[in-house]
């Protein structure tokens, strides 16, 4: 296909996401399987057209004057990917799968406009609704932080310290410009930020089959690292999910001590007995929903709570999730994480640890849901989750926000990350 018709097929999905309120892979999904003809490049040019429109939405709207799926991709390839109207007029009038061309007016006006003169959520790409929480979280520096999620991410791989070593699996993905992480010790950053480059299936490599790294967010490796687990504890992953913080708990641990992995959604639950044994970790006990957990009441040294929340922190990854977030959502998931800390506080020993993780930027999911459970349960107190992270990483690495440096949150601003929040509460010994 040429650029044309990934264009009328980029705006057929939008629109089909925008109609039936659906998420962006699903109807991706559907497209391929009804387009069979589609090649791999093809299919993957079309998502990053349908993915970078959607992470661009507001801007790229102000720009061309217009929401219309078609204005929107007009908008991206002239200011965004830097394609030269007259050129690209001419290629879409050889090409029967092409769209309507803007008329040259048009085309202008686009090419014209300048985006300071937007409303600031709109320069920011940030639904208005959600402005006073990045205000509140980032003070002068919210458009930047806001703007930065509507930016392609990387490709980050965490190397499985139980079968390998970074400097191995660098060289066994040399071909796919990978490099190490700057900041989280075991990995491996692939960025493919050019318009129609395709990130590289890194999951069919031998490598991967035999359990020697996983597809994780830096920003998950860092806050996985700041647990701080260590060989021979006893480690309840609360809220295990597929598993991917069990599985770098492990690696930590070195296969010694005990990780109870417990999810209260079976489905969610289900890919970590595979991972758990593609990476040959052993000192991990799956517990399945509705389990007793009774037995571990009060004996954890650490319990870790990576809470159910907005998401926020993934928009990059998941930019149509950006425009489905209302107030509700956001007051529901408030909802959700103090019962879930209230769930998993009774089985922290006194003198152990109950940290918290959201994958949101949100100060109502984090710094206000933390204080609000210690003032609450007074035998909690928050601890410094700054100096781990000076000990892990020191002072030369990209630092993330903090106000008092106990509690810490990655953006992709900041540590070039996904969102991630990071707070521990020790039980107070007797």
């Amino acid at each position: 296909m040429r650029l044309g018709g990934r264009l009328e097929a980029a705006a057929e999905i939008l629109a089909d996401i925008e109609k039936r309120k659906r998420p962006a892979a699903d109807a991706l999904k559907d497209w391929g399987l009804s387009h069979r003809f589609a090649g791999s490049g093809d299919r993957a040019g079309i998502g990053n057209l349908v993915y970078d429109i959607l992470r661009q939405k507001l801007s790229l709207g102000f720009l061309a004057d217009g929401d219309k799926p078609l204005e929107l991709g007009y908008a991206l390839l002239f200011r965004r990917w830097g394609f030269d109207a007259e050129k690209l007029k001419a290629d879409f009038a050889e090409d029967k799968f092409a769209p309507e061309f803007p008329i040259d007016d048009a085309a202008k006006a686009i090419m014209s406009r300048n985006l300071k003169e937007a409303e600031e959520f709109v320069q920011a790409d940030l639904p208005e609704w959600v402005v006073p929480s990045f205000e509140a979280n980032f003070s002068e520096d919210w458009i930047a932080e806001a703007s930065a999620f509507s930016k392609r991410p990387p490709l980050d791989i965490r190397v499985n310290t139980l079968k390998s070593t970074r400097e191995k699996i660098l060289k066994q993905l040399s071909k796919t410009g990978a490099k190490n992480t700057a900041i989280a010790r075991h990995g491996l950053r692939i960025v493919s930020d050019k318009p129609f480059a395709r990130q590289p299936n890194v999951q069919a490599e031998e490598a991967f089959q035999k359990g020697r790294f996983e597809i994780q967010d830096q920003g998950s490796q860092i806050v996985s690292d700041l647990i701080f687990a260590r060989a021979g504890e006893t480690i309840l992953d609360f809220c295990a999910g597929a598993g991917g913080k069990s599985l770098a708990l492990s690696a930590s641990m070195e296969n010694k001590g005990q990780i109870h992995a417990y999810d209260i959604d079976k489905s969610r639950l289900a890919p970590i007995h595979d991972r758990l044994k593609r990476a040959g970790t052993r000192n991990v006990q799956v517990h399945s929903p509705g389990s007793d957990l009774g037995a571990l009441a009060g004996k954890m040294d650490k319990v870790v709570v990576d809470a159910p929340c907005t998401g926020t922190g993934t928009w990059r990854r998941r930019p149509d999730a950006k425009w489905r977030l209302d107030q509700k959502n956001l007051e529901e998931r408030l909802q959700q994480q103090e019962e879930v800390l209230s769930e998993a506080a009774p089985f922290v020993r006194p003198g152990g640890h109950l940290i918290y993780i959201t994958c949101s930027v949100l100060p109502e999911e984090n710094e206000n849901q933390v204080y609000a459970f210690t003032e609450d349960n007074p035998e909690f107190e928050l601890v410094s989750a700054g100096e781990v992270w000076e000990d892990l990483y020191g002072y030369d690495k990209p630092a993330p926000w903090s106000s008092d440096m106990k509690t810490v949150t990655l953006t992709p601003a900041s540590t070039a990350t996904d969102g991630f929040f990071f707070a521990v509460m020790e039980r107070k010994p007797g």
